[in-house]
């Protein structure tokens, strides 16, 4: 994937795309109606298309979690109508899902998913962008995402990061906060007793990105370290060089527990790692044998 973000929220990497969405008709918290009807043949099949190849390769490098999620919503179909999920989502783990047309501000993000909301872009992909999209759309959103909120320990994170992200936009600390959701709600590994799997949406919507993060001797996974990861930046047009793996999701809630007030205060000034450092500290479960390829394989 290609884009930075502390959220879903305003893009702040280096690129020239012109941003997609019919922002028209948005009301004031930035959703829209999902208008499925709109949907045309040829991007249910798309659809379909992007859903088998990911369904091929999650029962082997993604979590229990996610896969038996996805296993229960069984929408392989065409894509999905988001009151059909909500109407699962609810009971579930008390999150739903809102339709927004495109990336929205960082606080607007923030303040969804601290209400347990989660933005779902509505448009699809093209064609000619199967393996290979600049920002996210509804495809990355829904099967990257989705499934993994329906785990009651997950699903409490990310309210606990958007409450989070609200206090870091007051103090100025975005960017710090976003290398954390980058590098676990995007790009996440988490050591199971089946060995490293993926959690991260970035990787499970990802073709190529999936069986590299598990499996390929080339970048790093290092142990779960909440203020390391804070201060690692990260490349938003490559597979990732550098990949953060967790003990458990519980790690998770608790590592955005305490409040991070002290923690900017601790950071602020100090000089950030590059995605391809490894530090004398660090838990390293592999470190990487060579320079990560582009995120379209170049």
């Amino acid at each position: 994937m290609a884009w930075e973000r502390a959220g879903r929220g305003s893009v702040a990497g280096e690129t020239a795309h012109k941003l997609r969405g019919d922002y028209g008709d948005m009301r004031s918290d930035h959703t829209v109606d999902q208008d499925w009807e709109a949907y045309t043949a040829d991007e249910h099949e798309l659809w379909r298309r992007l859903y088998r190849r990911q369904e091929s390769l999650i029962a082997r490098h993604a979590c229990d979690e996610f896969n038996n999620a996805l296993a229960d919503l069984n929408f392989g179909e065409g894509i999905p109508r988001f009151g059909a999920i909500n109407a699962k989502l609810r009971p579930a783990t008390n999150w739903q899902l809102v339709a927004v047309p495109g990336l929205v501000p960082d606080l607007t993000f923030f303040e969804h998913l601290a209400n347990r909301r989660f933005p779902v872009t509505v448009w699809l992909r093209d064609p000619g962008e199967f393996d290979y999209i600049v920002e996210p759309d509804i495809f990355h959103d829904f099967f990257g995402h989705v499934p993994m909120l329906f785990n009651p320990v997950f699903a409490d994170y990310i309210q606990a990061y958007g409450r989070g992200g609200i206090k870091a936009h007051e103090l100025g600390a975005i960017e710090m906060l976003a290398r954390l959701y980058w590098y676990t709600v995007e790009f996440g590994l988490i050591h199971t007793p089946k060995g490293l799997r993926a959690y991260g949406a970035g990787i499970l919507s990802s073709g190529g990105e999936i069986p590299y993060s598990v499996e390929s001797a080339d970048p790093n996974r290092i142990g779960f370290d909440l203020l390391r990861i804070m201060q690692t930046r990260y490349k938003i047009d490559t597979y990732q060089e550098t990949y953060f793996v967790i003990r458990d999701f519980g790690q998770l809630f608790e590592a955005t527990a305490p409040d991070f007030s002290p923690y900017y205060a601790q950071l602020n000034g100090r000089d950030t790692f590059a995605p391809s450092t490894v530090l004398a500290g660090d838990r390293v479960y592999q470190r990487g044998l060579a320079p990560v390829r582009t995120a379209n394989g170049a």
